[in-house]
């Protein structure tokens, strides 16, 4: 089975599945000017793109994760998530390379959030994105089909076919 990983993390792609690094300067190109999320997973029927960020991640500092986790309670990185979805559909879209749904998944490397936290910013990422347009009306062009902010219980609950895990695991 393939598997994309960023640094402890991973998650493994079903049959079928491909993915590419889309965070670094030979991919994406444009790091100057525009934000990329980590990778790009194009499945039959769906685009994934998917952001890791790993505050419980074995080198990390204790001072560290605690910062990570007061930033992301408080929301203050849902800009940040915002831009790297923007940018990186704005790039594959100037490519005409987004013909499918694309779905924007958030996973999180800490067992100390809980399903309220995730749903919470899980919900604030819906707003900013935004996953409706004028009105609360669906978009007349494909812009974003769902998105969600999850912890490795709760990615595996809710994506079994992509188990997630640590590589230290």
């Amino acid at each position: 089975m393939t598997a994309i990983t960023e640094d402890d993390l991973q998650i493994e792609l079903p049959p079928g599945a491909s993915a590419r690094k889309f965070d670094d300067k030979k991919s994406h190109g444009l790091s100057h000017c525009m934000k990329a999320v980590d990778f790009i997973v194009e499945l039959g029927d769906r685009l994934l793109f998917i952001e890791f960020k790993d505050p419980q991640h074995p080198a990390s500092r204790p001072k560290d994760r605690e910062k990570f986790i007061e930033k992301f309670l408080s929301g203050q990185i849902d800009t940040d998530l915002k831009t790297k979805y923007r940018d990186s559909f704005l790039y594959e879209w100037g490519l005409a390379q987004t013909r499918k749904p694309v779905y924007y998944f958030v996973l999180i490397g800490a067992d100390a959030l809980g399903a309220a936290e995730l749903l919470i910013r899980t919900e604030a990422l819906k707003r900013l994105l935004p996953i409706r347009g004028p009105g609360g009306k669906p978009w007349k062009q494909n812009f974003i089909a769902g998105c969600a902010v999850m912890n490795l219980e709760a990615w595996n609950r809710m994506l079994p076919g992509f188990p997630a895990s640590r590589v230290g695991a």
